[in-house]
């Protein structure tokens, strides 16, 4: 176990939860399902991967016009961004603490 910590300058409660081995080795384990559910199902890699192309593009278009908002914005984002990462990452250690199995890969 990595034992708590609250979260650095640089890093942030997404890094760190994405981290635990739990957490990490889920993901994995999602990504080589869906990788071979595509390859064994031609079709259905061929509608994923439509569907892929639309939310890339209306991921885009949402960022393309939040923009002048976000740039308007972004002083006091920031602020409010450096403490909402901090109570997660209090958060995070707490639940580190209070559940170990969070530490361990899926499998164990």
């Amino acid at each position: 176990p990595n034992g708590s910590h609250a979260c650095g300058a640089q890093e942030n409660v997404l890094q760190r939860v994405l981290q635990l081995p739990v957490v990490s080795s889920t993901c994995e384990s999602l990504q080589r399902t869906y990788a071979s559910t595509k390859e064994a199902h031609p079709l259905m890699a061929s509608v994923w991967g439509v569907y892929e192309r639309g939310v890339q593009g209306a991921g885009a278009l949402a960022m393309w016009s939040m923009e002048p908002v976000v740039r308007r914005l972004e002083p006091q984002r920031k602020s409010a961004v450096t403490v909402a990462n901090s109570l997660a990452c209090r958060g995070l250690d707490h639940l580190e603490e209070k559940i170990p199995a969070l530490q361990y890969p899926v499998d164990k």
